[in-house]
């Protein structure tokens, strides 16, 4: 049976997330989507997990069929508890509300991408550690409040910078996350097995 995915308008990274999902419940999937863009991406993620993968073209829309072979090993995944067996645990530092330098609107759309998708990917992140205006994504009016949510559900630590929440008169308006100090911060950095700075 092929389920069908309609990722047709969808913003990146949106047609990867839904294609993936279905990945997990069947053994073949057809992903219709309307940009090369995220032909290319969902195209190349199928085949990173090591499924076979041909296109349709039809008109402005791309039919992605994927099928799971089972002689093709699964991929190599390393979760959280067997990263940090090897090297301690993971922790993701976000400096900024926005993602990148340069265009201030495309940052905003990034950082909420980014987010969205961290919650889809493995492993997550020991803790997330926010500061300087990084802060304001942890705070009431967040755009990705609920995808931080999501990961406090899931387990994940967020420290958020005390200093920063004050001196952007934020303190009362953290809604995600704990309120952290330095000590506490460079003690997770230190002994941290990775630490991945956005």
């Amino acid at each position: 049976m092929t389920t069908t995915v309609d990722a047709r308008g969808l913003a990146c990274p949106q047609p990867v997330i839904e294609t993936r999902k279905a990945m997990q419940a069947a053994d073949h999937i057809v992903t219709v989507v309307d940009s090369e863009t995220s032909l290319t991406n969902v195209s190349r993620m199928a085949e990173k997990a090591g499924w076979h993968v041909s296109v349709v073209a039809e008109g402005d829309e791309f039919h992605i069929e994927m099928s799971k072979d089972d002689q093709t090993p699964a991929p190599d995944i390393q979760t959280e508890s067997q990263a940090e067996a090897v090297s301690g645990p993971l922790v993701l530092v976000i400096q900024s509300d926005k993602m990148g330098r340069g265009d201030s609107e495309l940052g905003d759309i990034l950082i909420r991408g980014f987010f969205h998708t961290l919650g889809e990917v493995e492993p997550v992140p020991r803790t997330i550690i926010f500061f300087n205006t990084g802060v304001k994504l942890a705070c009431q009016g967040s755009p990705v409040l609920e995808d931080l949510e999501s990961l406090e559900d899931r387990g994940v630590q967020m420290l958020v910078c005390g200093t920063c929440l004050n001196y952007f008169g934020l303190t009362d308006e953290l809604a995600a996350g704990q309120v952290s100090n330095m000590y506490d911060i460079a003690e997770t950095m230190l002994n941290a097995g990775k630490v991945v700075n956005l």
